[in-house]
């Protein structure tokens, strides 16, 4: 049997069991083929219910909105066409009596298994209204989530906590936006969080990715507060987690095993962001993710005279210097090769901390136009980067080509 073969007959496994009324939950279509375009990262279909009866529902997203549809009948087994000849690299249908994953490898070749039912609904669910789409599972219990106080037994949020709650799904669904799971699949994914604290965030990914996806995941989180480093392992240890650790360590000492694959610096205070970014370099992590917190470095450095009517005023002076060092530190990340950008992470209702740097190998170090752009920030603002001072050589080379 060819691939195209395959692919149909595949194709046509996808289609029955989500026309099962009785027991279709969701499809998930997601990741995309390598070398073709698919203008979404993700397409969600489930059953509702409407006054004209049941449809299906097609939430399709981007990764900065979404846009979702119903359709009936024939339309909806035509829209359900289109889906599955776009290419993207998986599709997972959920149904109460067990899973179906299709996977299409990068040389085209299809995977078909089976699984016993991920999801507990004796039943589909067919409400119309539909809950904002997280990470993160709303509607089971979950232990891990109920164990943080976030959630009931039931597994519904806490409206106490639904803040955390919220901050924890949005930090998941940005991290893969830079890291979809066709990429982590099939592959060991070993994570530093880098002055961990609670390691609340950092439990989440491990939980996702190691709980949820099936992902084989190691994490260790590092601090230099024993007592913080203690809790963590209580609560690991409470959840009977394996492939979670937790050590007491400066982020600049700390000598990881097994060379990271990400590198997480989320809300350390002040320099530790540098040290984690530094570290992240050295160790060639494919990712780094920095979630910066107080940041006073360059506070006393700057000296743009243009600028005395805003740097007399200390708000703005040290808001000015949060914008900067963020700025130069996305900066180094593009000269060392990293594809980098800098988002919102939670609303600033929460936190005015609420920014995050995300990068991703994939550019040839020494960018000429990245190198100048960064020489021409700090000159103008009379600034030296600690980041700059802890890579050394390793980025000098390139600011002196």
């Amino acid at each position: 049997m060819n691939d195209v073969d395959e692919r149909e007959q595949a194709n046509g496994q996808i289609r029955e069991a989500v026309e099962q009324e009785e027991t279709f939950l969701r499809l998930i279509a997601s990741g995309r083929l390598r070398g073709q375009a698919v203008p979404w990262t993700k397409v969600l279909v489930r059953p509702v219910a409407l006054e004209r009866g049941r449809s299906l529902q097609f939430s399709y997203f981007d990764g900065r909105k979404d846009i979702t549809k119903n359709y009936r009948a024939d339309q909806a087994r035509e829209k359900l066409a289109e889906l599955l000849a776009m290419p993207f690299r998986q599709f997972h249908v959920q149904s109460t009596t067990g899973d179906l994953y299709v996977r299409i490898t990068k040389k085209g070749k299809v995977s078909v298994a089976r699984a016993g039912p991920s999801r507990h609904e004796t039943e589909p669910s067919l409400a119309h209204d539909r809950q904002k789409p997280y990470v993160l599972p709303v509607d089971k219990p979950d232990a891990f989530l109920h164990k943080l106080g976030l959630t009931d037994e039931s597994g519904r949020p806490r409206r106490a906590t639904y803040a955390k709650f919220r901050q924890i799904n949005e930090f998941l669904r940005l991290l893969l936006q830079i890291f979809p799971l066709d990429e982590l699949s099939g592959r060991t994914v070993n994570i530093v969080d880098c002055g961990c604290g609670n390691a609340s965030l950092t439990f989440a990914a491990y939980h996702y990715l190691a709980n949820i996806e099936g992902i084989r995941t190691t994490v260790t989180g590092i601090d230099a507060n024993e007592e913080i480093i203690c809790g963590c392992r209580e609560l690991r240890d409470e959840l009977g987690w394996e492939g979670v650790d937790f050590q007491v360590a400066k982020i600049i000492d700390f000598a990881p095993a097994v060379a990271p694959d990400l590198v997480l610096s989320l809300h350390a205070c002040d320099t530790a962001t540098d040290e984690a970014i530094a570290q992240g370099i050295i160790w060639g992590s494919r990712g780094i993710v920095a979630a910066p917190c107080c940041q006073h470095e360059l506070h006393s450095q700057l000296g743009a005279p243009s600028f005395r009517p805003v740097l007399r005023h200390g708000i703005l002076k040290q808001r000015t210097a949060d914008i900067l060092t963020d700025a130069l530190r996305a900066s180094v990340l593009r000269i060392m090769g990293h594809r980098t950008d800098v988002v919102e992470f939670v609303s600033p209702e929460h936190t005015s901390k609420n920014l995050m740097i995300r990068a991703k190998k994939g550019l040839k170090p020494g960018h000429r136009a990245s190198v100048q752009e960064y020489q021409d920030l700090k000159g103008f603002w009379g600034v030296e980067p600690y980041v700059e001072k802890l890579l050394g050589d390793q980025l000098a080379r390139y600011l002196r080509s």
